[in-house]
């Protein structure tokens, strides 16, 4: 499969394993772990979590998962995100929902997901949402004495903005290696806003969560869903693929920017028409068919 250089040292596989619904796929450890393999076996390396996914427990099932054959751990890169408080029966203390991207609130999620991962590093730690609370100088802190102490490899964002991105950065002796934003054929706010564009200036590979918009597309009857649908499927016909959802794929692997899809799925069958859409070329006819389908119009 192919891969994208983040760093100097870390690569991720173009196509991302998203654990978010992990809780939700009532899996024992060892199917978790049979999983985690097949995404191996097929060149999916790179694993997406989170501090708050299922209730802030799906890190610990990946992490128990892991603990059956802990040599698996070096052939993987492990993404995890903080910076989201919400109210748990598994954190008592969490009153309301709200973000805290405070040094101390960084430093004591990364700990807790070393614990519950199995695992001694993070490949790359994103802060989850922009913090209208946050002091740039203390989440430059909290980074700069993970990367010292090994216990975080690099450092990026998710649903930044420009302007939160700019203003990160300009607190960090290193550069942020991605930004994970929402992105699909749907859902165009990040191809519209300068977000995606923010990603080519600063030459880094965006991952994308929600690429199936969150499977919108396939029974809404909205008339911008029908209308995509519509598209999605003569294209499927055109270029030979298996289902609309390869694509959605397709659509934005193709693009310039090495968009890397996050899916979501704990189905093998749904894993692989992910991976075979790295197969799919459309032309421009095709990517723009499918845009100006979202749109509702023509390009200006």
């Amino acid at each position: 499969m192919e891969r994208i250089k983040i760093s100097q040292d870390v690569s991720f596989s173009r196509i991302v394993h998203g654990l978010w619904r992990l809780s939700e796929w009532d899996q024992s450890k060892e199917e978790t772990l049979s999983l985690i393999q097949y995404n191996l076996e097929n060149g999916i390396t790179t694993f997406d979590h989170a501090d708050i996914y299922g209730s802030y427990s799906c890190e610990e099932i990946f992490g128990d998962a892991l603990s059956l054959e802990p040599s698996l751990r070096e052939k993987m890169e492990i993404v995890t995100k903080c910076g989201i408080v919400l109210p748990s029966k598994n954190r008592p203390q969490n009153k309301t929902h709200h973000y805290n991207t405070s040094k101390k609130h960084i430093l004591s999620s990364v700990e807790q997901s070393l614990k519950n991962l199995r695992t001694d590093y993070i490949d790359v730690l994103l802060i989850h949402r922009p913090d209208p609370f946050m002091d740039g100088e203390e989440v430059a802190e909290a980074f700069i004495q993970l990367k010292e102490q090994g216990k975080v490899r690099h450092f990026g964002v998710s649903n930044f903005k420009h302007h939160q991105w700019n203003m990160l950065q300009s607190f960090l002796p290193f550069p942020l290696v991605t930004n994970q934003i929402e992105l699909s054929a749907y859902q165009l706010e990040n191809f519209e806003d300068g977000t995606l564009n923010l990603c080519q200036e600063k030459r880094v590979a965006p991952m994308a969560w929600s690429p199936l918009a969150g499977g919108n597309i396939f029974a809404s009857q909205e008339e911008k869903a029908v209308r995509l649908r519509e598209t999605l499927k003569r294209i499927q016909g055109e270029v030979g693929a298996e289902g609309i959802d390869s694509i959605l794929y397709a659509w934005l692997l193709n693009h310039p920017a090495k968009i890397m899809p996050i899916v979501g799925s704990g189905k093998k069958d749904r894993i692989q028409r992910a991976i075979d859409s790295l197969n799919l070329e459309l032309n421009h006819d095709q990517w723009f068919e499918i845009l100006q389908s979202s749109m509702g119009h023509d390009v200006p």
